[in-house]
C-alpha cells in the first residue's frame, strides 16, 4: 500500500521535476560571404545561419535572447506549438525586443521532428535571421538511421530586403531574368503557327502578366548550411549507412525542387510529423517547410544534394562524400518553367486594365472578417517608411464579377487536377517531373504515421481567396490587404475547415502559427498534419485545423515580400484557459499591443 502511495505522489511530480534547457542567443549584424559575393546581414551568435538548436521533446526551454542591433528584433519559432505570448510576432503576441535589452522566452517542447527559427521583424528574416531546430521524441523513431544532418536551404541575394522590397513597388518585373524573347516567339511559330502564338502574347499582355511569372527574385545565390554551390558543404558518411536528411526551407521567396543523383529518398517526415514512408526520386520543398529524408549510399563515392529553384533561376548545392574534398557532377539547370492559361484560371473574367481606379468600399468579405482598419507598421514589427512616398489607396484593385459564376468547389483538389499531381491545376506549367523520369513527391503521396487528432466534422469552412495584383506588387487575402482587415476570429474548441482559393499567378505557402494545419489530401484520419501548406495558381486546397491553442496569432503568406504587400491576417481564439484569455483580452483592448 505504502509503495502504491510513493508511486502515485512521484508519478504527481514528475511533470514539475522535468529538467529544462536553458540556451543563449545573441542577434547580430554579421559578413555573410556565399562565394559569389559578400554582404552585410543579421545572425544568430555571430553567424548566419544560427545555431542548430537541440531539444527534447517533454522539457521547458529557457531561451535567453539579446539584441545587439540598432533596431527591433524578434525570433518566432516557426511550427512549434507553444503558448501565444511566446510566438514572437511583434504587436500580436509581444512588443518585440529593443536594442540592447534581453528577452526571455519560456514555453513546453510538446513535440519532435524538424523546425526552425526566425526574425519577424522587418525583413530581417531574408537578410540573414533564421536557423534550425532539431527535436529528440521521447520514444523511438519508427525508422531506423545512423547518421543526421540539418541541410538548410536559403536564396541570398546581393540586395538587402528594403531595398528589393523598393524595387518591386516601382517596377515589378525588376529581378525577373527569365523574359521571352524574340529567339523564344519564333521557337513558338514554328510549333503553334504564327496566329496562335500572336494571339497567345497578345492574351498575356491584356493581363499585364508574363509566362515568366513563376519567382519574384532572380539574381540570388543558393545557399545550403550558409555555402554556396562553390563552397560546397559537405556531409560525411561511411558506405552502407542510413543517413537522415532534414530540410528546411528557410528562403525568402524561393521554392526549390531537390533531388540526390544517383540516391533514392524515403521521405519520414513533413513539417516535423511523421510520414508514412514514401520512396521517391525528387521532392519540390516550399518556403518554410521541412521535409526529413533518409537515403543510404552504399559506395564509397561522393554524391551532390542539388536544390533546383522552381523557375530554374538558380540553384543551391551541397554534398555527401566519405571524406571532405570530393566532389559528384553538378547538374545543369533545366529548361524555365512557364506558366500557362491554366495557372492563370483564378484570374479569368478580370479587368486589368481599369484595376486603378476601382472603389473596394463595398468589397464583399468573409463572413469572419470585417472591414476595420488596423496600424500594419506596429502589428508586424515591419518598417514602412521607405515606402511613404507611395499611394496604396489604388493598388488593391480586382474586379472578381467576371468570377461571380465560377464554381470554385470545382478546383478542389481531386477534381481540377491532372493525373500527374492533383493539386495543380490541370495543364499548369508548373507540374513538376523528376529529372531522371522517376517519382516526384506530390503532396497526395503524405499521409500520417500516427492520427493527431479524432476524425470528425468541421464545425464551419472559411474562405481565403489569395488575391493580388503582379503589376503593382500588392498582395491580400479576400482583396483587402493586412492593414484593412479585421482579425479572424475562432472560437476554441472548434474544428475550422479553411478553404484557399488561390486567384493568382504565383504559389504561395500558407502558415497558420500556433496551430497544427491538417492537410486534406482525401485521406480521412490519416490527412498530412503541416505548418505551411503550398497553394498553387488556379487551385483550391483544403485544410482543417482543430482550434486547440487560444490567444492571438499570424496567418500569412511566407513569401516574406508578399506578406509584407498585405497577404497577412490575424486570427483571435476566443475562450479556452481563463489565463491565455486574460492576456488575449489585453492585447485586444491595446489595439495588438502588450
Amino acid at each position: 500500500m505504502k509503495t502504491r502511495l510513493l508511486t502515485g505522489l512521484l508519478s504527481l511530480l514528475m511533470p514539475a521535476m522535468v529538467m529544462a534547457g536553458e540556451y543563449d542567443l545573441t542577434v547580430d549584424r554579421v559578413k555573410i560571404d556565399t562565394g559569389d559575393f559578400v554582404k552585410e546581414g543579421i545572425g544568430y551568435n555571430g553567424a548566419s545561419p544560427g545555431p542548430v538548436m537541440r531539444f527534447k521533446e517533454g522539457e521547458n526551454v529557457k531561451i535567453n535572447v539579446t539584441n545587439n542591433l540598432d533596431e527591433m528584433t524578434s525570433i518566432h519559432w516557426h511550427g512549434l506549438i507553444l503558448p501565444f505570448d511566446q510566438d514572437g510576432v511583434p504587436g500580436i503576441s509581444f512588443p518585440g525586443i529593443k536594442p540592447g535589452e534581453t528577452f526571455t522566452y519560456e514555453f513546453p517542447i510538446q513535440q519532435a521532428g524538424t523546425y526552425w527559427f526566425h526574425s519577424h521583424s522587418g525583413f530581417q528574416e531574408p537578410d540573414g535571421a533564421y536557423g534550425s531546430i532539431v527535436i529528440e521524441p521521447e520514444g523511438r523513431e519508427p525508422f531506423r538511421y545512423d547518421r543526421e544532418y540539418v541541410v538548410q536551404l536559403t536564396d541570398k541575394h546581393p540586395h538587402s530586403g528594403d531595398r528589393i522590397m523598393r524595387n518591386l513597388k516601382m517596377m515589378p518585373d525588376y529581378y525577373n531574368r527569365e523574359q521571352q524573347t524574340v529567339g523564344e516567339f519564333f521557337s513558338d511559330v514554328s510549333k503553334n503557327g504564327l496566329m496562335n502564338t500572336v494571339s497567345d502574347r497578345m492574351a498575356w499582355g491584356g493581363m499585364r502578366m508574363m509566362k515568366a511569372d513563376v519567382e519574384d527574385i532572380h539574381g540570388f545565390t543558393g545557399l545550403i548550411n550558409g555555402k554556396g554551390p562553390s563552397q560546397n558543404w559537405t556531409g560525411i558518411f561511411e558506405p552502407g549507412e542510413r543517413i537522415r536528411l532534414r530540410f528546411i526551407n528557410s528562403s525568402a521567396m524561393t521554392y526549390f525542387d531537390i533531388r540526390i543523383p544517383g540516391l533514392d529518398m524515403t521521405v519520414v517526415q513533413a513539417d516535423g510529423n511523421n510520414v508514412q514512408p514514401v520512396s521517391v526520386d525528387e521532392f519540390r520543398i516550399g518556403v518554410a517547410e521541412t521535409y526529413d529524408v533518409i537515403v543510404r549510399p552504399k559506395d564509397e563515392q561522393a554524391y551532390t544534394i542539388f536544390a533546383e529553384s522552381m523557375g530554374r533561376s538558380g540553384y543551391a548545392r551541397a554534398t555527401l562524400a566519405p571524406e571532405e574534398g570530393m566532389e559528384a557532377a553538378v547538374p545543369q539547370l533545366r529548361e524555365p518553367a512557364r506558366l500557362t492559361m491554366a495557372d492563370m484560371s483564378g484570374m479569368a473574367g478580370m479587368d486589368h486594365g481599369s484595376m486603378a481606379g476601382m472603389d473596394h468600399g463595398d468589397m464583399n468579405m468573409s463572413s469572419s472578417e470585417g472591414m476595420g482598419g488596423m496600424d500594419h507598421s506596429s502589428m508586424e514589427g515591419m518598417d514602412h517608411s521607405n515606402m511613404k512616398g507611395m499611394d496604396h489607396s489604388n493598388m488593391e484593385g480586382m474586379d472578381h464579377s467576371g468570377m461571380s459564376g465560377m464554381d470554385h468547389g470545382s478546383m478542389a483538389m481531386g477534381k481540377k487536377g491532372g493525373p500527374s499531381d492533383p493539386f495543380y491545376a490541370k495543364g499548369s506549367g508548373l507540374v513538376p517531373t523528376a529529372a531522371n523520369g522517376g517519382k516526384f513527391l506530390s503532396y497526395a503521396d503524405l499521409k500520417a504515421q500516427d492520427p493527431l487528432y479524432e476524425l470528425r466534422e468541421p464545425t464551419r469552412e472559411i474562405e481565403l481567396r489569395l488575391t493580388g495584383n503582379m503589376e503593382r506588387y500588392t498582395w491580400s487575402i479576400n482583396g483587402v490587404k493586412y492593414e484593412d482587415a479585421d482579425p479572424i476570429r475562432l472560437k476554441y474548441g472548434e474544428r475550422v475547415r479553411f478553404k484557399f482559393v488561390n486567384e493568382t499567378m504565383m504559389t504561395h505557402p500558407m502558415h497558420l502559427h500556433g496551430m497544427w494545419s491538417i492537410l486534406d489530401v482525401g485521406a480521412g484520419q490519416w490527412n498530412p498534419i503541416k505548418h505551411t501548406i503550398s497553394v498553387n495558381p488556379g487551385t483550391t486546397v483544403y485544410m482543417e485545423t482543430e482550434v486547440d491553442e487560444p490567444g492571438q496569432w499570424a496567418f500569412h503568406c511566407h513569401l516574406s515580400y508578399h506578406a509584407a504587400a498585405g497577404m497577412f491576417r490575424k486570427v483571435i481564439v476566443e475562450g479556452g484557459p481563463e489565463s491565455a484569455q486574460a492576456k488575449t483580452d489585453v492585447l485586444v483592448e491595446d489595439g495588438g499591443e502588450v
